[in-house]
């Protein structure tokens, strides 16, 4: 079944020019292959191998026939293709003869063209004269009509002028664009020569329109008739601009005007005349006043006239009234901006504000009845920004704060010479000392605090902390002017008279002022008072209350001087007259109200405690036996009783008196057997631990019995127990200073005794 090497050589070139037949035979080749392989191996087969292949001749036959009729055809087309070719290629060979023919024919008529060339441009003038030709007789009557339209326009005949001109710009026009058409553009010059006057018209006409709408408010209640001829011009200038626009195939000179958009340029400055283009307004408030006020008017007349006549005049698409109303609004904002660059005092800016924030908006003004609906006051915007209303009322809340410093420097002035008056401060119906002066302070901060509400509740805010940050100040200086007044009465006590009287009316002013300071604040809710300006309260209480001390002590300094001594051992003279001092000064501290009261009286029986106790202290007494310690016992135990019943008396429990202490150190004194001392002194250093080891020594001195075994004995065992102050303790033997023990004289090289 296979082939010979003269077969495959035969093929070989067929295969390297039809791949698909090689493809096509292997396929086959492979078929036959796999019938053979089958028949061979099953006998029963080969009885049909002769129909086999007698059908596969046939077969053979019948493609062998297609293919040869195949290829027939495709070489009758083939032959027909290369006939066709044959013929073009001399057809071409045709043409390109003849092109060569007249391409020497055009050089030899070159020469000829130069004179047609001369020929074209004579025609073109030709035709070009011809045209202006045709137009002369309109061009010539074109001075005529101009001289009538400026007689109509000084007659103020403006639809008759404006027609008469729009007839000859339709005129110059047409002529123009047909000028354009045939690319005349030297005629175009000739033609617009004519023309020149259109622009002068044009000019005046222009001038006596933007006339008639910067009187527009006033004409449409006077004259209506020739506002209205002014806007159907501009709507006929508007609509031949649009048509132009869209149609046109070239735009004629002056277009367009855009005479509409002219017309709202000059509404506009018309709004914004002389009364938003002032150079400066009085930064008074009562000339700001009046200006804002007049604006008021003028604008709410002004847009009741657009609005009920001016409307009707002009078509609607115009939106007048609200072109009109922003204009307003943009002017004013743009005013105010210009009033605020001047220095304008604490009134002006309260009323700007105001104007700004609550009366331009109100019924008043742009929502005026006579302006609504038609003016949407929602939509034009606040007049002022956020950034400038927060600016304005800084500047507002520092010429308040100056206007205030002066106010209140002013009273503490006025206060401080009522100090030195020769009568007693006024009192209330309860006898309480007092004086103006914190009702004129509470109501100068609570006005202005109130003023403030009325703006924005952030100005009030901004009031409320520049009024209780001034009060603190006032304080300060409130607290020098009473050491002032102090530093007077130490140099004369007479002065001045009622000294004492005066400051517990500046007690009871303080707490006058610490009781209303709450209610400054905004908020009803949230009233606590800062915890600086509390302290500023209290600083001023506690310079008050010291002033008064140092003149009681004044007074008690004579008396406790004169103790400890043998005279004072033998009688209660001297603590009587101590408690006619503490008497007198308690009646005058009945005039203030019970809070201080109780604290003076707290405070005063501390300071003769304190005094009692550091005169015993001073080193001038030392018990020489027994019987004189006895008898100083009897006398401490005199003296504590009556002052404490006189406190007691005046309304201070004895559990909260200092003298408790002169009872204990009387027990240190008392007891009998020194060697019991250190226990006594463990449970008085105890019960008052501020007292030092100097303290406790000089009692031992005043004991006049006390070895040196026991005083190291107590002192050792001082340093064995030291003591932590309570919180809750009030200090009294910190406050007294043990004078120096003397030292022993000694000689340079000798031992000291």
């Amino acid at each position: 079944m296979g082939m010979s090497a003269e077969e495959e050589h035969a093929l070989s070139p067929r295969d390297e020019e039809w791949p698909e037949a090689e493809k096509a035979e292997k396929l086959a080749r492979g078929a036959a292959l796999k019938w053979a392989s089958g028949v061979f191996y099953r006998p029963e087969k080969l009885e049909g191998l002769g129909q086999y292949q007698s059908r596969e001749m046939q077969r053979n036959n019948s493609i062998q026939s297609r293919l040869k009729s195949t290829v027939q055809s495709y070489l009758e087309g083939v032959s027909a293709g290369l006939e066709q070719l044959r013929s073009a290629a001399q057809e071409v060979q045709s043409v390109c003869q003849d092109l060569g023919a007249a391409r020497w024919a055009l050089l030899d008529s070159a020469d000829h063209f130069q004179g047609l060339q001369q020929m074209r441009a004579l025609m073109v003038e030709h035709v070009q004269l011809a045209s202006v030709v045709q137009v002369l007789p309109q061009l010539f009557s074109v001075q005529e009509v101009f001289s009538h339209t400026l007689h109509l326009l000084n007659g103020q005949h403006l639809l008759e002028a404006h027609a008469e001109l729009m007839m000859m710009e339709h005129l110059r026009d047409d002529i123009l664009s047909q000028l354009h058409l045939r690319g005349l553009s030297s005629a175009q010059t000739t033609v617009l020569s004519y023309f020149g006057g259109l622009q002068e018209l044009n000019e005046s006409l222009a001038k006596q329109l933007w006339d008639i709408v910067g009187n527009s408010l006033r004409l449409v209640r006077e004259d209506p008739v020739l506002f209205v001829t002014a806007v159907r011009i501009i709507e006929r200038e508007e609509k031949i601009d649009d048509t132009l626009l869209l149609e046109a195939t070239f735009l004629p000179p002056g277009r367009p005007k855009n005479w509409k958009q002219k017309f709202y340029q000059v509404l506009r400055e018309t709004i914004t005349g002389a009364r938003f283009h002032a150079t400066s307004v009085d930064a008074e408030g009562h000339g700001l006043a009046r200006h804002l006020a007049t604006l008021q008017k003028d604008i709410v007349s002004e847009l009741r006239v657009v609005k009920d006549l001016m409307v009707q005049c002009v078509p609607a698409h115009y939106n007048i009234l609200n072109i009109c109303t922003i204009t307003y609004h943009q002017a004013l904002t743009s005013h105010l901006q210009d009033i605020l660059q001047e220095d304008l005092d604490k009134q002006a800016l309260f009323l700007l504000l105001e104007w700004a924030l609550h009366v331009y908006h109100s019924p008043d003004m742009m929502s005026h009845p006579d302006l609504l609906p038609e003016v949407d006051v929602s939509a034009l915007g606040p007049l002022m920004s956020p950034e400038l209303v927060d600016q304005t009322e800084r500047k507002y809340v520092v010429k308040v704060k100056a206007s205030m410093l002066e106010w209140l420097q002013r009273t503490l002035e006025v206060e401080f010479k009522e100090w030195f008056r020769e009568e007693e401060p006024e009192t209330d119906h309860q006898g309480f000392f007092q004086s103006a002066l914190p009702v004129i302070v509470m109501q100068m901060l609570s006005e202005n605090i109130r003023v403030a509400s009325l703006i924005t509740d952030s100005l009030q805010q901004k009031v409320y902390t520049m009024a209780l940050e001034e009060l603190e100040a006032f304080l300060g200086r409130f607290r020098e002017a009473l050491v002032q007044c102090g530093k007077e009465h130490q140099k004369d006590r007479a002065v001045p008279k009622y000294y004492v009287s005066y400051l517990l009316a500046m007690l009871n002013n303080n707490l006058a002022l610490s009781s209303s300071v709450s209610s400054l604040h905004p908020n009803i809710a949230c009233r606590e008072i800062p915890m600086s300006l509390q302290a500023a309260l209290d600083r001023t209480q506690k310079k008050t209350c010291q002033l008064l001390l140092e003149e009681l002590l004044l007074d008690l300094q004579p008396l406790c001087l004169q103790l400890p001594s043998h005279k004072w051992l033998l009688g209660s003279q001297l603590v009587n007259s101590i408690c006619e001092v503490i008497n007198k000064y308690t009646k005058d501290f009945s005039h203030v109200r019970k809070p201080i009261f109780m604290l003076l009286l707290t405070e005063s029986e501390l300071l003769v405690a304190s005094q009692y106790l550091r005169a015993l202290m001073q080193k001038k007494m030392v018990c020489k036996n027994k019987e004189e310690r006895v008898q100083l016992c009897d006398r401490l135990l005199q003296d504590a009783t009556q002052l404490r019943e006189l406190f007691c008396g005046l309304g201070l429990d004895g559990s909260q008196q200092s003298l408790e202490a002169v009872f204990a150190l009387r027990e240190l004194i008392c007891l009998k057997d020194p060697a019991l001392l250190s226990l006594e002194v463990l449970g008085f250093i105890t019960k008052y631990p501020d007292i030092s080891d100097e303290h406790i020594s000089t009692l031992l001195d005043l004991r006049g019995d006390v070895s040196k075994e026991v005083r190291h004995m107590v002192l050792e065992m001082m340093a064995q127990h030291p003591q932590v102050l309570p919180e809750s303790y009030r200090p009294i033997f910190s406050t007294i200073l043990v004078p120096t023990p003397e030292l022993p004289f000694c000689l340079r090289k000798g031992k000291c005794a």
